[in-house]
């Protein structure tokens, strides 16, 4: 057990979760927020990147705080989705494995309410939330919130929206003696305002090593193509970096599916998402890219959102974030927990402007990496090619007569000489350079 951890005020129970989980050593956020939820009486205000151990910041102390003699529900916590909400959801569940009375709820939205309903009846002392599902559940009267000691308002930057909408419902229904827990991975005006007309006036302010922590260990580099080499540029990149995972982002619903179309055709092991797919597809595609199952996961900025999966070598800005935020969250899913990891982001000529802006403004520096030459693109792209046609089911659907006609063709060549010839005519139809090798093989058929 982690006598770090002791030192934070950290119970033996919780200790042992901890080292069931490997987690031996504290964050930043950690060590400065733990003792001031467990000995503090005033609200806090908590600024820190994401990927920075915000989770286990305020749910190691909330869960120590809970009295299991009581069955009412003394911590609610608000996430911006349901993804974050679950994730949220599994890492309390984790932290109280040695404290089995502690009773946790997931109630986020886009599952059917009847079965949150019916778990409300029993004794539940935490309750993980999404703004919206909550309001709901209060406006059936399915839920009690009097007797909340402590709500939390994590990743609150990213749901500025909702709580503008949802907030004073929620608030109208809870003591006014509860303490507020605010996370955030950003400061805008829109968050101030909510400090002030939320939060205790004696609020304290924290900061997680901001200069570091959240850019710790990611690589950011960005690389410069005409519109018309994009694709080709990114399908080379995916090509090297072959076996690991990764996320793509896209401004819009409709290049997330394009794009995701196009790596299915290339046969990329990916899968898309955005918000105009079901619940249960998004659940479906995160659950395999999370068991990686998928390799590439293709997103609008709604999977930036504390979407927290090991293992994330690279995330791709396929266009340029249109906030210095969403780069924070998009860069953030990958060099999680103290490993390495890349941000590139893909550039046409008028863009480049941007870089120097994004560097002052978040305190990075960018790479410039030079694009592959047009033979090593070219190469790829045939070697992708080859891909397809291996991974290509027969047509069952054609005639045994047509099938002996074509063979009939062919009969004749040996494996290596049909090779040679389906190559080069794929070249002659496809390539405007041909690689070396290709080119050479070319000229000696002539």
């Amino acid at each position: 057990m982690s006598k770090k951890f002791s030192k934070l005020g950290v119970s033996e129970a919780f200790q042992k979760s901890l080292a069931d989980l490997a987690i031996t050593i504290p964050t930043d956020i950690q060590v400065k927020t733990i003792p001031l939820v467990l000995s503090a009486k005033k609200d806090i205000v908590a600024l820190a990147k994401t990927g920075t151990g915000k989770t286990a910041a305020f749910g190691l102390p909330l869960l120590q705080l809970i009295a299991t003699d009581s069955s009412q529900i003394q911590t609610v916590i608000l996430a911006p989705t349901r993804e974050l909400g679950q994730q949220i959801y599994a890492n309390l569940v984790s932290f109280s494995k040695h404290s089995p009375a502690i009773k946790i709820a997931s109630i986020c939205g886009g599952t059917p309410i009847k079965p949150q309903i019916e778990q409300l009846k029993s004794t539940t002392h935490v309750v993980v939330a999404t703004p919206g599902r909550l309001v709901d559940l209060i406006q059936k009267k399915a839920i009690n919130l009097k007797n909340v000691a402590y709500l939390v308002l994590d990743e609150a930057d990213e749901m500025v929206t909702a709580l503008k909408q949802d907030l004073d419902p929620i608030v109208a229904e809870l003591p006014e003696s509860r303490r507020t827990l605010l996370f955030t991975a950003t400061m805008p005006g829109a968050i101030k305002q909510l400090v002030q007309n939320y939060l205790n006036k004696n609020v304290m302010h924290l900061e997680a090593d901001m200069e570091t922590i959240g850019h710790q260990g990611i690589d950011h580099q960005y690389i410069v193509v005409e519109p018309i080499e994009k694709l080709d540029v990114l399908l080379h990149f995916l090509s090297s970096r072959e076996g690991e995972q990764g996320i793509i982002f896209c401004k819009t619903k409709a290049a997330v599916n394009k794009l995701a179309k196009n790596l299915a055709i290339n046969k990329f092991s990916s899968g898309a998402l955005h918000g105009s797919l079901t619940q249960a597809i998004r659940d479906r595609v995160m659950g395999q890219f999370r068991d990686g199952h998928l390799k590439l996961l293709v997103a609008t900025d709604l999977a930036s959102r504390g979407i927290d999966v090991k293992n994330i070598g690279f995330i791709i800005n396929y266009h340029l974030p249109e906030t210095y935020d969403l780069y924070v969250h998009r860069s953030g899913r990958t060099a999680r927990a103290g490993a390495n990891g890349l941000s590139l982001t893909i550039l046409q000529q008028e863009e480049e402007a941007e870089i120097p802006v994004f560097e002052k403004e978040l305190g990075i520096s960018f790479h410039r990496i030079k694009k592959a030459s047009a033979a090593s693109i070219e190469e790829t792209n045939t070697l992708l090619w080859a891909t397809r046609i291996f991974k290509t089911k027969p047509n069952r659907e054609v005639s045994d007569d047509f099938k002996n006609k074509i063979k009939t063709i062919f009969h004749h060549l040996t494996k290596e000489e049909l090779i040679e010839k389906v190559l080069a005519n794929h070249l002659e139809q496809h390539s405007s350079v041909l690689p070396k090798e290709a080119s050479l093989a070319a000229k000696k058929k002539k």
